[in-house]
Protein backbone atom coordinates (compact mmCIF):
# COMPACT_ATOMS: atom_id res chain seq x y z
CA UNK A 1 0.00 0.00 0.00
CA UNK A 2 0.96 3.53 -1.13
CA UNK A 3 0.42 6.56 1.32
CA UNK A 4 0.26 9.85 0.02
CA UNK A 5 1.48 12.28 2.65
CA UNK A 6 -0.41 15.68 3.25
CA UNK A 7 1.18 18.82 4.64
CA UNK A 8 -0.14 19.99 7.99
CA UNK A 9 -0.11 23.87 8.56
CA UNK A 10 -0.36 23.59 12.33
CA UNK A 11 -2.02 20.78 15.23
CA UNK A 12 -4.16 21.73 17.81
CA UNK A 13 -5.90 19.10 20.55
CA UNK A 14 -5.56 16.14 22.92
CA UNK A 15 -4.76 12.67 22.45
CA UNK A 16 -4.89 9.51 24.58
CA UNK A 17 -2.57 7.25 22.58
CA UNK A 18 -2.69 3.39 22.79
CA UNK A 19 -0.65 1.44 25.67
CA UNK A 20 3.25 0.97 25.63
CA UNK A 21 3.98 -1.80 23.28
CA UNK A 22 7.26 -2.94 25.60
CA UNK A 23 5.13 -3.02 28.80
CA UNK A 24 2.06 -4.80 26.70
CA UNK A 25 4.14 -7.68 25.99
CA UNK A 26 5.18 -8.25 29.65
CA UNK A 27 1.64 -7.56 31.06
CA UNK A 28 0.47 -10.70 28.62
CA UNK A 29 3.31 -12.80 29.25
CA UNK A 30 3.12 -12.57 32.98
CA UNK A 31 -0.33 -12.74 33.07
CA UNK A 32 -0.22 -16.06 31.17
CA UNK A 33 2.51 -17.24 33.54
CA UNK A 34 0.78 -16.58 36.42
CA UNK A 35 -1.91 -18.93 38.29
CA UNK A 36 -5.21 -17.45 38.17
CA UNK A 37 -7.00 -14.26 36.53
CA UNK A 38 -5.62 -11.20 35.66
CA UNK A 39 -6.09 -8.11 33.72
CA UNK A 40 -4.68 -5.44 30.82
CA UNK A 41 -6.02 -2.46 30.62
CA UNK A 42 -5.22 0.15 27.77
CA UNK A 43 -2.68 -2.65 25.99
CA UNK A 44 -1.43 -1.87 22.52
CA UNK A 45 -3.63 -3.57 19.73
CA UNK A 46 -1.21 -3.81 17.45
CA UNK A 47 0.39 -6.34 15.24
CA UNK A 48 2.80 -6.99 17.54
CA UNK A 49 1.46 -7.59 20.50
CA UNK A 50 -1.07 -9.55 19.06
CA UNK A 51 1.88 -11.95 18.34
CA UNK A 52 2.20 -12.45 21.80
CA UNK A 53 -1.28 -13.22 22.65
CA UNK A 54 -1.52 -15.37 19.64
CA UNK A 55 1.45 -17.69 20.97
CA UNK A 56 -0.11 -17.90 24.53
CA UNK A 57 -3.45 -18.86 23.27
CA UNK A 58 -1.53 -21.83 21.37
CA UNK A 59 0.29 -22.59 25.07
CA UNK A 60 -3.52 -23.31 26.40
CA UNK A 61 -3.82 -20.11 28.17
CA UNK A 62 -7.82 -18.54 27.76
CA UNK A 63 -7.32 -14.58 26.73
CA UNK A 64 -10.46 -12.68 26.20
CA UNK A 65 -9.47 -9.29 23.78
CA UNK A 66 -11.31 -6.44 23.35
CA UNK A 67 -10.12 -3.54 21.74
CA UNK A 68 -8.29 -1.76 24.93
CA UNK A 69 -8.93 -4.36 27.53
CA UNK A 70 -7.30 -8.87 28.09
CA UNK A 71 -8.80 -11.14 30.81
CA UNK A 72 -6.11 -13.55 30.76
CA UNK A 73 -6.77 -17.03 32.89
CA UNK A 74 -2.75 -17.89 33.62
CA UNK A 75 -1.77 -21.70 33.56
CA UNK A 76 0.36 -21.11 36.42
CA UNK A 77 4.40 -22.50 37.18
CA UNK A 78 4.75 -25.01 34.32
CA UNK A 79 1.44 -25.44 33.45
CA UNK A 80 1.83 -24.85 29.42
CA UNK A 81 0.98 -27.32 27.01
CA UNK A 82 2.63 -28.39 23.77
CA UNK A 83 0.98 -26.13 20.88
CA UNK A 84 0.12 -28.09 18.35
CA UNK A 85 2.03 -26.01 15.70
CA UNK A 86 4.64 -23.80 15.59
CA UNK A 87 4.30 -20.52 17.49
CA UNK A 88 3.89 -17.48 14.55
CA UNK A 89 5.94 -14.70 16.59
CA UNK A 90 5.30 -12.34 13.26
CA UNK A 91 7.40 -9.67 13.15
CA UNK A 92 7.74 -9.32 17.06
CA UNK A 93 11.71 -9.81 17.93
CA UNK A 94 10.39 -8.96 21.48
CA UNK A 95 7.50 -11.85 21.36
CA UNK A 96 10.64 -14.48 20.05
CA UNK A 97 13.74 -13.40 22.51
CA UNK A 98 11.33 -13.09 25.29
CA UNK A 99 9.03 -15.98 25.05
CA UNK A 100 11.99 -18.50 24.32
CA UNK A 101 13.53 -17.78 28.16
CA UNK A 102 10.41 -19.02 29.15
CA UNK A 103 10.17 -22.07 26.89
CA UNK A 104 13.44 -22.86 27.72
CA UNK A 105 11.88 -24.24 30.76
CA UNK A 106 9.06 -26.38 29.66
CA UNK A 107 9.01 -30.04 29.19
CA UNK A 108 7.77 -29.90 25.55
CA UNK A 109 9.57 -28.96 22.07
CA UNK A 110 8.58 -25.78 20.84
CA UNK A 111 9.51 -23.83 17.26
CA UNK A 112 9.17 -20.48 16.94
CA UNK A 113 8.74 -19.35 13.34
CA UNK A 114 8.00 -15.32 11.78
CA UNK A 115 7.47 -13.09 9.05
CA UNK A 116 10.31 -12.11 6.56
CA UNK A 117 11.55 -9.20 8.35
CA UNK A 118 11.94 -11.24 11.63
CA UNK A 119 13.54 -14.39 9.98
CA UNK A 120 16.69 -11.79 9.06
CA UNK A 121 17.46 -10.19 12.86
CA UNK A 122 19.86 -12.16 15.08
CA UNK A 123 18.75 -14.64 17.71
CA UNK A 124 22.31 -15.93 18.64
CA UNK A 125 22.40 -13.12 21.52
CA UNK A 126 19.42 -14.70 23.44
CA UNK A 127 20.40 -18.44 22.44
CA UNK A 128 24.01 -18.61 23.80
CA UNK A 129 23.50 -17.12 27.36
CA UNK A 130 20.32 -19.43 27.48
CA UNK A 131 22.15 -22.41 26.56
CA UNK A 132 24.69 -21.50 28.93
CA UNK A 133 21.89 -22.17 31.71
CA UNK A 134 21.21 -25.34 29.89
CA UNK A 135 18.81 -24.59 27.63
CA UNK A 136 18.64 -26.66 24.27
CA UNK A 137 17.85 -24.48 20.98
CA UNK A 138 18.41 -25.19 17.59
CA UNK A 139 18.37 -22.19 14.83
CA UNK A 140 18.94 -21.56 10.91
CA UNK A 141 22.47 -21.66 10.31
CA UNK A 142 22.87 -17.99 10.04
CA UNK A 143 21.16 -18.16 13.66
CA UNK A 144 17.90 -17.03 12.94
CA UNK A 145 14.22 -18.28 13.06
CA UNK A 146 12.85 -20.90 12.57
CA UNK A 147 14.11 -21.62 16.28
CA UNK A 148 13.46 -24.83 18.14
CA UNK A 149 13.56 -25.29 21.81
CA UNK A 150 13.92 -28.76 23.15
CA UNK A 151 13.30 -29.72 26.46
CA UNK A 152 16.58 -29.83 28.27
CA UNK A 153 18.17 -32.43 31.34
CA UNK A 154 17.53 -29.33 33.55
CA UNK A 155 18.11 -25.39 33.85
CA UNK A 156 20.41 -24.50 36.15
CA UNK A 157 21.17 -20.42 37.51
CA UNK A 158 24.15 -18.49 35.46
CA UNK A 159 25.34 -14.83 36.65
CA UNK A 160 25.41 -13.53 32.65
CA UNK A 161 27.89 -10.42 32.35
CA UNK A 162 25.74 -8.56 29.28
CA UNK A 163 28.29 -7.13 26.87
CA UNK A 164 25.72 -5.67 24.20
CA UNK A 165 22.94 -3.52 25.83
CA UNK A 166 19.79 -5.52 25.23
CA UNK A 167 16.77 -5.36 27.03
CA UNK A 168 15.04 -8.05 25.16
CA UNK A 169 18.42 -10.27 25.98
CA UNK A 170 18.10 -9.70 29.23
CA UNK A 171 14.45 -10.02 29.94
CA UNK A 172 14.84 -13.73 28.32
CA UNK A 173 17.69 -14.55 31.03
CA UNK A 174 15.24 -13.27 33.92
CA UNK A 175 12.68 -15.00 32.45
CA UNK A 176 13.83 -18.74 32.35
CA UNK A 177 15.87 -17.96 35.75
CA UNK A 178 11.71 -17.42 37.19
CA UNK A 179 11.89 -21.41 36.88
CA UNK A 180 14.96 -21.95 39.15
CA UNK A 181 15.46 -22.07 43.21
CA UNK A 182 18.92 -20.42 43.54
CA UNK A 183 18.86 -17.19 41.80
CA UNK A 184 20.15 -16.00 38.15
CA UNK A 185 21.94 -12.41 37.44
CA UNK A 186 22.34 -10.04 34.80
CA UNK A 187 25.01 -7.54 34.96
CA UNK A 188 24.32 -4.75 32.64
CA UNK A 189 27.13 -1.91 31.79
CA UNK A 190 24.73 0.15 30.17
CA UNK A 191 21.11 0.81 31.25
CA UNK A 192 18.67 -0.69 28.97
CA UNK A 193 14.65 -0.82 29.24
CA UNK A 194 13.79 -2.06 32.86
CA UNK A 195 10.08 -3.12 32.70
CA UNK A 196 10.84 -6.72 33.35
CA UNK A 197 12.25 -5.97 36.47
CA UNK A 198 10.12 -2.95 37.62
CA UNK A 199 6.61 -5.58 36.74
CA UNK A 200 8.12 -8.19 38.35
CA UNK A 201 9.79 -6.31 41.27
CA UNK A 202 12.92 -7.81 41.10
CA UNK A 203 15.65 -7.14 43.23
CA UNK A 204 18.18 -5.04 41.32
CA UNK A 205 21.48 -3.00 42.75
CA UNK A 206 23.59 -0.59 41.21
CA UNK A 207 27.41 -0.52 41.67
CA UNK A 208 30.49 1.24 39.98
CA UNK A 209 27.67 2.15 36.77
CA UNK A 210 26.98 -1.15 36.77
CA UNK A 211 23.39 -3.00 37.34
CA UNK A 212 22.94 -6.64 38.74
CA UNK A 213 19.19 -7.72 38.17
CA UNK A 214 18.62 -11.22 39.97
CA UNK A 215 15.49 -13.42 39.66
CA UNK A 216 14.36 -16.84 40.41
CA UNK A 217 11.44 -18.67 41.39
CA UNK A 218 10.33 -16.39 44.49
CA UNK A 219 10.01 -13.87 41.58
CA UNK A 220 7.20 -15.76 39.62
CA UNK A 221 4.53 -13.56 38.31
CA UNK A 222 1.34 -13.84 40.38
CA UNK A 223 -2.23 -12.54 38.90
CA UNK A 224 -2.88 -8.74 38.64
CA UNK A 225 -4.28 -6.00 37.26
CA UNK A 226 -2.13 -4.26 34.97
CA UNK A 227 -2.88 -0.41 33.29
CA UNK A 228 -0.53 -0.21 30.51
CA UNK A 229 0.76 3.71 30.47
CA UNK A 230 0.39 5.66 26.55
CA UNK A 231 3.60 4.51 24.46
CA UNK A 232 6.38 6.95 24.74
CA UNK A 233 7.49 6.01 21.11
CA UNK A 234 4.66 6.09 19.73
CA UNK A 235 4.08 9.66 21.15
CA UNK A 236 7.64 10.50 20.24
CA UNK A 237 6.24 11.08 16.55
CA UNK A 238 3.37 13.36 17.45
CA UNK A 239 5.94 15.76 19.12
CA UNK A 240 8.02 16.19 16.80
CA UNK A 241 5.33 16.98 14.72
CA UNK A 242 3.70 19.43 16.86
CA UNK A 243 7.40 20.96 17.94
CA UNK A 244 7.93 21.75 14.18
CA UNK A 245 4.43 23.23 12.95
CA UNK A 246 3.48 26.67 13.36
CA UNK A 247 0.78 27.76 15.92
CA UNK A 248 0.88 24.67 17.21
CA UNK A 249 -0.09 22.87 21.08
CA UNK A 250 -0.55 19.29 21.48
CA UNK A 251 -1.66 17.49 24.91
CA UNK A 252 -0.83 14.17 25.35
CA UNK A 253 -2.03 12.40 28.22
CA UNK A 254 -1.25 9.22 30.08
CA UNK A 255 2.74 8.93 28.81
CA UNK A 256 4.96 6.47 29.80
CA UNK A 257 7.98 8.72 32.02
CA UNK A 258 9.72 5.51 32.83
CA UNK A 259 13.59 6.84 33.44
CA UNK A 260 14.79 4.21 30.83
CA UNK A 261 12.65 5.57 28.08
CA UNK A 262 11.96 9.07 28.91
CA UNK A 263 15.23 10.34 26.49
CA UNK A 264 13.74 11.27 23.49
CA UNK A 265 12.20 14.09 25.65
CA UNK A 266 15.30 15.03 27.42
CA UNK A 267 17.18 15.25 24.54
CA UNK A 268 14.22 17.39 22.28
CA UNK A 269 14.40 19.52 25.35
CA UNK A 270 18.17 20.31 25.37
CA UNK A 271 17.56 21.07 21.56
CA UNK A 272 14.98 24.22 22.85
CA UNK A 273 12.03 22.25 22.43
CA UNK A 274 8.88 23.42 24.50
CA UNK A 275 7.82 20.32 26.13
CA UNK A 276 5.98 20.58 29.67
CA UNK A 277 5.44 17.64 31.96
CA UNK A 278 2.11 17.73 33.84
CA UNK A 279 -0.09 15.34 36.54
CA UNK A 280 2.40 12.45 37.40
CA UNK A 281 1.70 9.65 39.02
CA UNK A 282 2.22 5.71 38.76
CA UNK A 283 0.55 2.91 37.70
CA UNK A 284 1.53 -1.09 37.55
CA UNK A 285 4.95 0.46 39.10
CA UNK A 286 5.71 2.61 36.04
CA UNK A 287 5.79 6.64 36.06
CA UNK A 288 3.68 8.45 33.84
CA UNK A 289 2.17 11.94 33.09
CA UNK A 290 0.73 14.11 30.61
CA UNK A 291 2.78 15.75 27.93
CA UNK A 292 2.23 19.35 26.80
CA UNK A 293 3.86 20.24 23.32
CA UNK A 294 4.33 23.86 22.04
CA UNK A 295 6.02 25.06 18.59
CA UNK A 296 9.64 25.63 19.06
CA UNK A 297 12.93 26.49 17.22
CA UNK A 298 14.96 23.38 17.60
CA UNK A 299 19.38 23.33 17.59
CA UNK A 300 21.06 20.38 17.56
CA UNK A 301 23.16 19.09 20.15
CA UNK A 302 25.80 16.61 21.24
CA UNK A 303 24.44 13.13 21.50
CA UNK A 304 26.33 10.92 24.78
CA UNK A 305 27.20 7.67 24.06
CA UNK A 306 25.03 6.57 27.29
CA UNK A 307 21.71 7.59 26.16
CA UNK A 308 21.68 5.84 22.98
CA UNK A 309 19.91 2.67 23.96
CA UNK A 310 17.75 4.61 25.81
CA UNK A 311 16.53 6.43 22.93
CA UNK A 312 17.12 3.45 20.38
CA UNK A 313 13.45 3.17 18.99
CA UNK A 314 12.93 6.96 18.33
CA UNK A 315 15.82 7.76 16.38
CA UNK A 316 14.23 7.47 13.08
CA UNK A 317 11.91 10.45 14.40
CA UNK A 318 14.84 12.08 16.45
CA UNK A 319 16.64 12.55 13.28
CA UNK A 320 13.13 14.08 11.27
CA UNK A 321 13.63 16.54 14.30
CA UNK A 322 16.82 17.16 13.80
CA UNK A 323 16.71 17.94 10.02
CA UNK A 324 14.14 20.50 10.93
CA UNK A 325 16.95 22.09 13.57
CA UNK A 326 19.82 24.59 13.35
CA UNK A 327 22.92 22.96 12.61
CA UNK A 328 23.88 19.46 11.71
CA UNK A 329 22.44 16.37 13.24
CA UNK A 330 24.72 13.60 14.36
CA UNK A 331 24.13 9.86 15.74
CA UNK A 332 27.16 7.59 16.39
CA UNK A 333 27.01 4.57 18.56
CA UNK A 334 24.10 3.18 17.56
CA UNK A 335 25.22 0.60 15.14
CA UNK A 336 22.22 -1.70 17.19
CA UNK A 337 19.44 0.31 14.63
CA UNK A 338 21.34 -2.35 11.96
CA UNK A 339 19.32 -5.23 13.74
CA UNK A 340 15.90 -3.73 13.73
CA UNK A 341 12.81 -4.87 11.79
CA UNK A 342 15.29 -3.10 8.91
CA UNK A 343 19.07 -2.33 8.61
CA UNK A 344 17.31 1.57 10.49
CA UNK A 345 20.67 3.23 9.53
CA UNK A 346 20.65 2.16 5.57
CA UNK A 347 16.56 2.70 5.51
CA UNK A 348 17.30 6.40 6.94
CA UNK A 349 20.18 7.80 4.91
CA UNK A 350 18.73 6.18 1.93
CA UNK A 351 15.41 7.82 2.08
CA UNK A 352 17.31 11.19 3.26
CA UNK A 353 19.23 10.78 -0.01
CA UNK A 354 16.46 10.22 -2.22
CA UNK A 355 15.14 13.56 -0.79
CA UNK A 356 18.16 15.67 -1.81
CA UNK A 357 19.55 16.17 2.13
CA UNK A 358 23.19 16.00 2.59
CA UNK A 359 23.95 12.30 4.22
CA UNK A 360 26.81 10.38 6.01
CA UNK A 361 26.41 6.88 6.74
CA UNK A 362 28.77 5.30 9.27
CA UNK A 363 29.08 1.81 10.39
CA UNK A 364 27.05 2.74 13.92
CA UNK A 365 25.19 6.39 12.41
CA UNK A 366 24.79 9.03 10.01
CA UNK A 367 24.50 12.76 10.28
CA UNK A 368 22.53 14.48 7.88
CA UNK A 369 22.24 18.66 7.06
CA UNK A 370 20.56 20.97 4.26
CA UNK A 371 17.03 20.59 3.25
CA UNK A 372 14.67 18.70 1.73
CA UNK A 373 14.83 19.51 -2.18
CA UNK A 374 13.41 16.87 -4.21
CA UNK A 375 9.77 16.83 -4.88
CA UNK A 376 6.98 13.64 -5.49
CA UNK A 377 9.08 11.05 -3.84
CA UNK A 378 8.17 7.53 -3.01
CA UNK A 379 9.72 6.44 0.27
CA UNK A 380 10.71 3.03 1.40
CA UNK A 381 9.68 1.91 4.66
CA UNK A 382 11.57 -1.44 4.32
CA UNK A 383 8.41 -2.85 5.91
CA UNK A 384 9.55 -1.02 9.11
CA UNK A 385 6.60 0.98 10.94
CA UNK A 386 9.47 3.40 12.59
CA UNK A 387 10.47 4.16 9.14
CA UNK A 388 7.23 4.60 7.76
CA UNK A 389 6.01 6.89 10.57
CA UNK A 390 9.40 9.38 10.77
CA UNK A 391 8.92 10.16 6.90
CA UNK A 392 5.24 10.59 7.23
CA UNK A 393 6.16 12.84 9.86
CA UNK A 394 8.55 14.60 7.44
CA UNK A 395 6.25 14.76 4.26
CA UNK A 396 3.79 16.41 7.16
CA UNK A 397 6.35 19.36 7.89
CA UNK A 398 7.43 19.69 4.19
CA UNK A 399 4.56 19.66 1.50
CA UNK A 400 6.83 18.00 -0.93
CA UNK A 401 4.29 15.46 -2.05
CA UNK A 402 6.14 12.83 -0.14
CA UNK A 403 4.45 8.87 -0.81
CA UNK A 404 5.40 6.02 1.80
CA UNK A 405 5.79 2.24 0.20
CA UNK A 406 4.24 -0.55 2.27
CA UNK A 407 2.68 1.99 4.75
CA UNK A 408 0.56 -0.83 6.54
CA UNK A 409 3.44 -1.91 8.54
CA UNK A 410 2.46 1.22 10.71
CA UNK A 411 0.32 -1.61 12.02
CA UNK A 412 3.08 -3.16 14.24
CA UNK A 413 2.59 -0.19 16.81
CA UNK A 414 0.07 1.59 15.68
CA UNK A 415 -2.80 0.96 13.61
CA UNK A 416 -4.56 4.14 14.22
CA UNK A 417 -1.71 6.41 13.03
CA UNK A 418 -3.73 8.22 10.17
CA UNK A 419 -6.68 8.82 12.42
CA UNK A 420 -4.85 10.46 15.32
CA UNK A 421 -3.31 13.10 13.20
CA UNK A 422 -6.46 13.86 11.84
CA UNK A 423 -8.15 14.41 15.21
CA UNK A 424 -5.33 16.92 15.67
CA UNK A 425 -4.86 18.42 11.89
CA UNK A 426 -5.94 22.09 11.91
CA UNK A 427 -7.04 22.70 8.40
Amino acid sequence: MIQKIEKINSVKGELVLPGDKSISHRAVMFSAMADGKSTVNNYLNSEDVNSTIGCFRKLGCKIEQTETDLVIDGKGFNGFTKPSSNLDAGNSGTTTRLITGILSAQNFETTIIGDASLSKRPMKRVVEPLSKMGAKIETSEIGSLPMKIIPSSGLKAIEFDMQVASAQVKSAVLLAGLHLEEETIVIEHSRTRNHTETLLGLKVEEFDGMRKIYSSKKNYPKPANYIVPSDISTAAFFIVLALNSNNSELLLKNVLLNETRNGIIKILQKMNGRIEIENTRESSGEKLGDLRIFSSKLKNIEINEEIIPNIIDEIPILAVAGLFSEGKFIIRNAEELRFKESDRIDALCSNFRKLGIDCIEYNDGFEISGKVFNENILIESYHDHRIAMAFSILGMLTGKNISINDFESVAVSNPEFLNQINIITVN
